[in-house]
């Protein structure tokens, strides 16, 4: 794999922040220190002690003077009260919500188009990209551990490529909604030329000119993969090129690591990634499940150098459907540190799931398995998607173009 791809921008500085313990403060101290404006992008905000003070940190910044725009999704944001979303308006933020008209009964492919992204700017000096909602990530009690996700921080040239995308989203909503809440008009100080020495990308997947771009850089980096892949999703639920191509990867001695979730959260979805663990299996691949707690990453780390970190998981709903973004960093230091990260969690909090045993498991499990994953396909159809099929191994992706 070539060290510089098409659409990678030199010169930026990328950090991770591992979960809300390390996230939330970041992002806090980011807001007391903007002057200008403030984008903030989520799919699920929470009226919890985290959304509280998310929700105090941004007006302080409004107090300030500083401009803020935050953008919600309908389906993700439903169960935020009316009085919260009064509350952060009358603090003088502005607040658009992404589809929030929602019928329970409907199967229309725009109901399922929701804005997953995880996405926040501040000021060209900085931005977030991940998979941590505005929610508690931590319960507190228990000693219950916080969920295992991943956000990283970009600073340099890549920050306006991210305040752009942040930006004609918000338009594009705000002119949909008929709300038109403009964005701010003075000039802001030029993002920083070079921050770092690191190659990266931002990838959005939206329903017109970004469809495939994740799911392209993905397939594009497993392809050419000549070491080691390893993939930690929540949801996992690829299509049949995708497998196909991690299967291919394993069978040219590659070593594939599946990190998944081990916890069962939603029960369809649990299920129905579990009836793809025995072609994996039998290709070599390994897979681990993670039980320390709940699982909400979606990051991957190939051969040392080529890593994502973003919003996107690999089922239809992520692939096909939402709007979402991610961050690909192409740098040996930061791929390694990311990759052993991903390594000491597979042997301190996951359970490898083996051959042999998955194939003396009750054959009642297999059956819920393959009925789960009939139920998806078929509720994917119903809607217009194809969950299996995938045409985009010849295609090159692109990078931070118009939403």
């Amino acid at each position: 794999m070539s060290t510089i791809l098409r659409g990678f921008l030199p010169g930026n500085k990328v950090t991770t922040l591992q979960s809300g313990e390390a996230f939330f403060p970041a992002i806090e101290a980011a807001f007391d220190r903007a002057k200008h404006e403030i984008h903030l992008a989520t799919y699920i905000y929470k009226n919890d002690t985290t959304g509280e003070m998310v929700a105090n940190a941004l007006a302080r910044a409004t107090q300030r003077g500083v401009k803020v725009f935050l953008l919600l999704d309908g389906y993700g944001s439903k169960e935020l009260p009316s009085s919260m979303l009064h509350r952060l308006r009358a603090d003088g933020i502005n607040v658009l919500i992404f589809r929030p008209h929602i019928s329970p009964w409907s199967l229309r492919r725009e109901r399922l188009r929701r804005m997953h992204r995880k996405v926040i700017v501040v000021d060209r000096e900085i931005a977030f990209v991940g998979g941590i909602n505005i929610i508690d990530d931590c319960k507190g009690q228990d000693d219950t551990p916080c969920r295992y996700d991943f956000c990283v921080t970009v600073e340099g040239p890549l920050v306006d490529v991210i305040r752009l995308s942040a930006q004609r989203l918000w338009a594009a909503v705000s002119w949909r909604s008929l709300h038109k809440r403009a964005l701010p008009t003075e000039c802001l100080p030029v993002a920083k030329s070079v921050a770092g020495s690191m190659n990266t990308a931002f990838l959005m997947r939206d329903n017109f000119h970004h469809r495939r771009d994740i799911e392209a850089a993905y397939m594009h980096a497993i392809n050419k993969a000549e070491r080691e892949i390893i993939l930690a999703h929540a949801y996992f639920l690829p299509g049949i090129e995708f497998r196909h191509a991690l299967i291919s990867a394993a069978k040219r001695g590659v070593k594939v690591i599946l990190l998944l979730q081990g916890q069962l959260e939603y029960f369809v979805e649990f299920h129905a990634a579990r009836a793809l663990y025995g072609n994996l299996l039998e290709a070599g691949i390994e897979i681990h499940e993670y039980r320390k707690g709940a699982l909400h990453a979606k990051v991957a780390a190939i051969d040392g150098h080529w890593t994502t970190v973003g919003s996107s998981n690999i089922d239809p709903f992520s692939l096909l459907l939402a709007r979402e973004a991610n961050v690909v960093i192409d740098d040996k230091d930061f791929g390694a540190t990311l990759a052993e990260s991903l390594k000491k969690t597979l042997k301190m909090d996951c359970r490898q799931i083996l051959t042999h045993t998955w194939k003396q498991q009750f054959i009642g499990w297999r059956v819920v398995g393959w009925f789960c994953y009939g139920l998806l396909r078929l509720m994917m159809g119903i809607s217009g998607y194809d969950c299996v099929a995938s045409p985009v191994s010849k295609r090159r992706f692109k990078t931070g173009g118009a939403i």
